[in-house]
């Protein structure tokens, strides 16, 4: 990892990237670095979680097929087709985040908090930390771990997935310990203020909450482990338990928009979903079909309604003369003809340049960190894999019906919003053909294809885990388009994704060394299955 990575002073990171009343006010030197408080230190770092997913996201997405491009050229498709641009940053923007963007500010609050007893603000830096390493790995494979800090080097050690999982637990669980302890003066009204705790304004029991949903979500990617019907299936439903008890309790990122760097970053005024024709944020046909009727039977093409009422709340239909009112996509790796798929953001009005946005995709909504509708598939899917198909049932009706009450609370803020979906839209979808009506006729397609919309233009990296332990298997992801080996990219050996390579310029120039050692200079080097989907 480059040496600006441990040795660029906080002040820096809390000037580049952060927005509205989310930097640090200089009332000295600016040459010389100020003692930062964990009060300053916490608001920038909450925006930089929004920030670094958003930005992979772009390109995660055309892997699980969330989003698509409408050209059909190299530098639009190359990773729908499971490839990766060469010489190239574009990916592994959470790495940047991990070491960088949170870094040392995240270091720093923790011992800031530590050393002066504030254990509100240690309690959340350990369980942000927690959180992203779990991120960088799930991403990446092999990461920086025990080093990632260390003064005076220019090389760094990469730890395997096994230890990065036990540090995220063990983070974890100091974040637990300090929650549970309270400061000697009371930070009630600073995490609840404005500059605060953006996610839930200091209230440590759903920290905790936070901190069990994402042990659930580790052990969920286990699925092919031995152990994983004996023992982690247990945890899972263990640690979901422990967590959000409904959407509520949702970790969801507020933003005021009176600027676009205080603006949800998916939202239009930040401009990082673009209205390109070109790249992303055009929906694809994964997507459309799932909410087309696609789930259990068959998918109408191009449609106009659908008994799903998501359909109409997420994406955005045709307003062209030809297709007014039709629902399209992109077909991944296809492109477009023309461009009548509307991105996901919204129609150009007459006569505008801006996309004024919808669902979770404006300025003003919250961006979604965890939710308890993909915790409960999480623990539906645990109890079906080991047989508990009762429990395994509720869960997934609980995780369905919780993507209404999502839409509902957090997808409905754009410029004119969308109707609520109404209690008898809702009855008569679930008592649908798309929805199974007993536990008997439960499938691990319905679990996962519904955990794939309660996801989907959010949860980009949870998405592509849940992809990756089921290897792509078109029985289980019904509708995820299954790449030709001509459709695949040539660059990789033609082989689907399992990792990001690391971030190019930090690591391919400083870290070739360590890299070599991985296997990380090999062309095909994306292709290769990350620990937590192999079964040894």
């Amino acid at each position: 990892m480059r040496n600006l990575y441990k040795t660029a002073i906080v002040l820096t990171a809390m000037v580049l990237g952060t927005g509205c009343k989310k930097y640090l006010d200089i009332n000295s030197n600016p040459a010389v670095p100020q003692v930062v408080g964990a009060e300053l230190l916490l608001p920038p770092i909450i925006y930089q979680m929004t920030n670094g997913t958003t930005q992979d996201n772009r390109v995660i997405w055309k892997i699980t097929q969330n989003m698509g491009g409408t050209s059909t050229a190299d530098a639009s498709t190359i990773w729908e087709k499971h490839g990766y641009p060469s010489a190239s940053d574009v990916g592994g923007v959470i790495w940047r985040m991990t070491y960088f963007d949170l870094g040392l500010n995240l270091e720093s609050m923790i011992k800031d908090g530590l050393e002066k007893q504030k254990y509100e603000y240690v309690a959340i830096g350990y369980a942000i930390k927690a959180w992203a390493y779990q991120m960088t790995t799930d991403l990446h494979g092999p990461i920086i771990l025990d080093e990632a800090f260390t003064t005076g080097q220019l090389k760094f050690h990469y730890q395997d997935q096994p230890d990065v999982y036990a540090k995220v637990r063990e983070w974890g669980n100091l974040a637990i310990k300090y929650s549970n302890m309270k400061s000697p003066v009371s930070y009630a009204a600073t995490l609840s203020g404005v500059s605060g705790d953006g996610i839930y304004k200091g209230d440590m029991a759903k920290w905790r909450k936070f901190v069990y949903g994402l042990f659930a979500q580790q052990y969920s990617h286990l699925i092919n482990k031995p152990q994983f019907k004996t023992n982690y299936a247990d945890s899972v439903v263990k640690y979901v338990d422990l967590s959000f008890a409904n959407e509520t309790e949702d970790a969801t990122v507020g933003f005021t928009a009176s600027v676009a760097a205080d603006s949800n970053p998916m939202g239009p005024q930040m401009g990082l979903m673009t209205a390109s024709t070109t790249y992303y944020a055009r929906p694809t046909t994964t997507i459309l079909n799932l909410l087309a009727g696609g789930v259990r039977g068959t998918a109408t093409v191009d449609p106009k309604t659908s008994v799903d009422p998501r359909l109409s709340r997420y994406l955005q239909p045709s307003t062209t003369t030809a297709t007014l009112g039709n629902y399209q996509a992109i077909t991944p790796t296809k492109g477009s003809a023309t461009t009548n798929v509307p991105i996901v953001l919204g129609v150009i009005p007459t006569g505008g340049t801006t996309y004024p946005g919808r669902y979770i995709f404006t300025d003003k909504a919250r961006y979604p960190i965890m939710t308890y509708s993909q915790l409960q598939f999480a623990k539906s899917e645990a109890n079906f894999i080991k047989g508990n198909t009762g429990d395994a049932y509720t869960a997934y009706v609980n995780g369905i019906r919780a993507t209404f009450d999502f839409f509902n609370q957090y997808g409905r803020s754009a410029n004119t919003p969308d109707p609520a979906i109404s209690t008898a839209e809702i009855n008569a979808y679930m008592s649908s053909s798309e929805v199974a009506q007993n536990a008997g006729d439960l499938r691990i397609s319905d679990i996962m294809q519904q955990k794939y919309i309660a996801q989907w233009g959010w949860a980009g990296l949870e998405t592509w885990c849940d992809l990756r332990k089921y290897h792509y298997d078109a029985t289980v992801f019904r509708t995820y388009y299954q790449l030709t080996a001509g459709e695949l990219s040539t660059n990789n050996g033609g082989k689907f994704a399992y990792r990001f390579r690391p971030r190019y310029n930090s690591e391919y120039v400083w870290n070739a060394e360590e890299l070599a050692k991985w296997g990380a200079l090999n062309p095909d080097y994306m292709t290769k299955e990350l620990w937590f989907s192999l079964s040894n």
